[in-house]
């Protein structure tokens, strides 16, 4: 292969094979940084864009698939400051709104929204994070708000969103319960959280874990009933965050206590082009935890390749996934 072309992973019509194609390889523009990827973390969202069923995450087809990514800098576009050929970096970078993806050997993307990789995490995890940890981030600290003491709620916490939230709430001082399935507990437990069987009613686990008061922030990465859920396990004066608000909602629960709500639309910055240096900051306050060892995550031990990424698709959508899925790109 010559220097001008590289191996990428190309979905020409939702819902048909994958192809691997030798295209062009791209420069870095005004602005971006051109990336020899290492690692493509696969997201739920990924195997809807495949699927055609994701109007909020529009990406045009033919296209290369694939938002998070793991790499090196390979060279520099004009204006860039603040990376150098040879760092390895960590970003949410494509695989929407026609931004090229992660499934190929190397990607041209807006500097904003790289990071320098954490220097103690392996490329394989490293490219597993971007998307659910600012998604975490941005719900926390962003919208919510959150304060050392008070007590948080994670729905889902052993899920790709919720475990990194449980640990940021953990790293700034929280206390922290989080829902489940029962065979999630002891990872859960493992996390610093105190586990909460979901299958539980809502005024139940409020009544036990909280004394019936509520509790202080509540983040629901699940959506539908369980966001239902959430206004009525808030705390009085608290708040409630979800990544999946898309449903309809009675607010009197959460009117009643005078609590409030605010939603997650991770992607914004990248269709809109609002915002993108702030999911750099993200990423930047989330590798110094991790090199603290405050926030660790676990893939998958499966490897999937450039050929294989519809096997990998099937490995999340079937759930027999034991943590995240990591393509294999370098």
């Amino acid at each position: 292969m010559n220097s001008d072309t590289m191996q990428a992973t190309v979905l020409d019509a939702a819902n048909t094979p994958f192809q691997v194609k030798s295209i062009a390889r791209p420069v870095a523009g005004p602005g971006q940084v051109l990336v020899r990827i290492a690692a493509s973390g696969v997201n739920p969202l990924d195997t809807k864009i495949y699927a055609g069923q994701a109007a909020h995450a529009r990406h045009p087809l033919p296209g290369i698939l694939g938002m998070n990514l793991a790499g090196t800098v390979e060279a520099i576009g004009p204006g860039v400051k603040g990376f150098s050929r040879g760092d390895e970096v960590f970003g949410m970078t494509g695989g929407v709104g026609g931004l090229q993806g992660s499934l190929a050997q190397y990607a041209a993307v807006d500097a904003d929204l790289l990071a320098r990789k954490p220097k103690n995490l392996p490329m394989r995890e490293t490219a597993s994070l971007p998307l659910n940890v600012i998604t975490a981030w941005e719900g926390l600290v962003d919208r919510g708000n959150l304060q050392k003491g008070q007590t948080v709620l994670v729905h889902g916490g052993a899920g790709g969103v919720g475990h990194l939230a449980v640990q940021i709430a953990r790293a700034r001082g929280a206390k922290v319960f989080a829902t489940g399935s029962p065979k999630d507990k002891a990872y859960v437990e493992g996390l610093g959280a105190t586990f909460i069987d979901y299958t539980i009613p809502v005024a139940d686990y409020v009544g036990q874990y909280s004394g019936g008061r509520g509790f202080d922030l509540v983040y629901d990465t699940v959506g539908g009933a369980v966001l239902d859920a959430s206004f009525n396990a808030v705390a009085r004066f608290g708040h409630v965050v979800s990544a999946l608000g898309w449903g309809t909602h009675a607010l009197a629960p959460l009117s009643f206590k005078s609590a409030t709500y605010s939603g997650v639309f991770t992607l914004l910055p990248m269709l809109t082009g609002e915002g993108r240096a702030h999911h750099g900051e993200i990423l930047r306050e989330a590798a110094k935890l991790i090199e603290a060892g405050k926030i660790t995550t676990r893939i998958d031990p499966r490897r999937f390749t450039l050929a294989t990424v519809l096997e990998a698709h099937q490995a999340l959508k079937d759930k027999s996934a034991a943590g995240r899925i990591v393509v294999d790109v370098g």
